[in-house]
């Protein structure tokens, strides 16, 4: 293990979030709030502490994946406990407990929250609160390596120990180059979307916050009622950019570059795309009673759709009175998530589609045992390391899954509740049904019951492996 390194590392983390916790002290001299002190105070401390680790460069820059694991699931825990700190020295958030379950459920991009008055809090700590969407939605590992000097030769390492999905490539041979396209395109559709809210007349404190949520596929709104309260053409504005920030961004990079045929033969995202609108048809129908008119009741579906297919996590009404067959619906979309290489979460679409490819090239090995059949997506043959790559993390995921609901069920909330916290912690998409509905919360957990979920926070938004890693006696051996 390299330690030189990791500790390096570590020093540029802390020294980034001590810079972007400027935006939080430049929020409050504008509405003249005495919390940015504190934000100001923990930003001047990460300063210090980074300037001493990042002074030692390690003599010996090449890391590997291990490293890139370790490095990465360390960096969200100290990201997450320290950005914690101005919420409770502020006393915005008193219970430290509290402040770090809701710092990571913002890194996280989940949008879990233990806040039952969010309108009580200052315009410093909404800023916070919805700018950890956005650090977390692309990543603060890509952000490094698209602005600074990073040592060493394997740089994909900690992209590939970062990003969510099964894969992840480079856009461009060099992986700076990649970084900064992806930052690029992550940091357009963000202003422009801010842009386009403020068009609608939602005001430009809200598109800023709510563009953070929706860029990073987060969540956290900044009123009781999420986005219930604001306009239909801003809901409009909400639900499609949502959806676009669930794809690939693999598939922009190829209509900048003007590669359309590229870029609409990338499988997962015609399913994806399938997936919201049959979806939105079906929940369209099932609700229709509910509402006044069929452009309300399909805005409504389609909002919903979008916000937890994406694993965003706003919502406009409250879900948990619709029928069972639309729960049902919201349920298996909790799981699939949005595409791998977006900012979204969940178990990816990818993987389901190589889940049921597997299946049918299983069965027909079965009607033709002599063929050797093999089969393709977007172009490109799977192979078996794939699928045994992809079921093995479905096994691990069930596992902590499983676990996970045990260890909640100790609290005794119901069934429903315990299942869908977990799933929509897990999975980074904030409110489930029950107790953690739309119109509920986190707040009434026990200690314990809000660590587990802290673990399944970081465990879900990093695809598991850099954090179970980090429990691995083995990973800290010298060599």
């Amino acid at each position: 293990m390299n330690f030189s390194f990791i500790f390096y590392i570590l020093g540029w983390v802390i020294t980034l979030e001590g810079a972007f916790l400027m935006l939080p002290c430049v929020t409050s001299l504008i509405y003249q709030e005495r919390q940015g002190i504190w934000f100001l105070v923990v930003a001047v401390i990460e300063a210090a502490i980074g300037a001493l680790l990042i002074r030692r460069k390690p003599k010996n820059p090449q890391f590997f994946t291990k490293e890139g694991f370790a490095v990465v699931g360390l960096s969200w825990i100290i990201m997450s406990l320290i950005g914690a700190l101005p919420f409770t020295l502020a006393g915005e958030i008193p219970n430290y407990v509290d402040a770090v379950f809701e710092t990571v459920s913002g890194f996280t991009t989940t949008g879990a929250s233990i806040l039952t008055d969010i309108e009580a809090l200052s315009h410093t700590a909404l800023i916070w609160r919805s700018f950890t969407h956005w650090i977390g939605g692309m990543g603060v590992f890509i952000f490094l390596l698209a602005v600074l000097p990073m040592v060493g030769g394997y740089n994909m390492n900690l992209m590939r120990a970062e990003s969510p999905g099964p894969s992840v490539g480079k856009l461009v041979p060099k992986v700076k180059e990649s970084a900064k396209i992806l930052y690029l395109i992550y940091f357009a559709m963000t202003i422009t979307e801010m842009i386009i809210l403020v068009i609608t007349k939602m005001p430009v404190f809200d598109a800023i916050c709510i563009s953070f949520g929706t860029a990073g596929t987060g969540g956290f709104g900044i009123r009781g009622d999420s986005c219930a309260s604001y306009s239909a053409a801003s809901q409009w504005v909400i639900t499609v950019f949502m959806a676009l920030f669930g794809i690939n961004f693999n598939f922009y990079y190829f209509i900048l570059k003007k590669k359309f045929k590229a870029a609409f033969s990338i499988e997962e995202v015609r399913w994806y795309i399938a997936l919201i609108l049959l979806s939105t048809v079906f929940i369209g129908y099932n609700i229709l009673k509910f509402h006044d008119s069929i452009g309300e009741t399909f805005r409504t579906a389609a909002f919903q759709v979008s916000s937890i297919i994406t694993t965003t996590g706003f919502a406009t009404v409250d879900f948990n009175l619709w029928p069972t067959f639309s729960k049902t619906i919201l349920i298996v979309l909790m799981l699939t998530g949005a595409c791998a290489g977006s900012t979204g979460g969940g178990l990816k679409i990818s993987r389901f589609v190589i889940w049921w490819k597997s299946i049918k090239n299983e069965l027909e090995g079965f009607i033709h045992p002599r063929s050797v059949k093999s089969f393709e997506m977007d172009g490109k043959t799977i192979d078996k390391e794939m699928v045994r790559s992809v079921s093995v993390y479905m096994v691990v995921f069930m596992l902590v899954y499983a676990i996970s609901v045990f260890l909640l069920s100790l609290d005794k909330f119901d069934m429903e509740t315990n299942f869908t916290a977990v799933l929509a912690t897990i999975n980074n998409i904030g409110p489930g049904l029950g107790e953690v509905g739309p119109c509920g919360g986190f707040a009434n957990f026990s200690w314990f019951s809000k660590i587990v979920i802290i673990f399944d926070m970081l465990a879900g938004r990093l695809e598991l492996y850099p954090i179970l890693l980090l429990l691995a006696p083995g990973l800290w051996k010298k060599h």
